[in-house]
């Protein structure tokens, strides 16, 4: 009993203390489900009994009635779907990472082989000076009109490599 312009306020408020005292809590949330159920006839008629569902959540309980409960139930697949929807994009972009980290590892091998190749290109072996030694034999045994056409040739060929070596200097 309560006077006729508080009757929905006393309404809320005893459903927060029925469910304080079964419940032994004292934090009670109140859905706005329940709210606009107690409020639909207005401040002065108000139902005389309400369904309501109470759910203990840590040392919070929340109340709401059974028609919410399928509103809740549908935002939770929701919810569920979009969580899932972004595990799987993390997933991809790990992927994304690990596929860059493995063709990074490929670019250092190959870059290490290039090194190698080029190291090797600075040896000389002693296959090599007997080579050039073999070459020069023919080279004295070449008509000098030949020799000097093939000095030549070598020389611009230096040149060219000059040349590029300036040029991917300045790159």
């Amino acid at each position: 009993m309560a006077p006729r312009t508080k009757r929905a306020k006393k309404a809320v408020r005893l459903v927060r203390e029925f469910l304080q005292k079964h419940m032994k809590v004292e934090d009670v949330k109140i859905d706005s489900s329940v709210n606009e159920l107690i409020w639909s006839r207005g401040l002065r008629k108000v139902p005389s009994k309400i369904r309501v569902k109470a759910v203990k959540i840590e040392e919070t309980v929340w109340a709401y009635t059974p028609e919410a409960e399928v509103k809740i139930e549908e935002e939770k697949k929701a919810k569920k779907k979009i969580e899932e929807e972004a595990e799987k994009e993390e997933a991809t972009k790990e992927e994304i990472t690990e596929e860059e980290e493995e063709s990074k590892e490929g670019t250092e091998i190959t870059e290490e082989a290039k090194e190698q190749e080029e190291e090797k290109k600075e040896e000389i072996t002693e296959e090599d000076i007997i080579k050039e030694g073999s070459e020069e034999k023919q080279v004295e045994e070449k008509a000098p009109e030949k020799i000097e056409k093939e000095i030549a040739q070598e020389e611009v060929k230096e040149a060219e490599e000059t040349e590029e070596n300036t040029e991917e200097k300045k790159e």
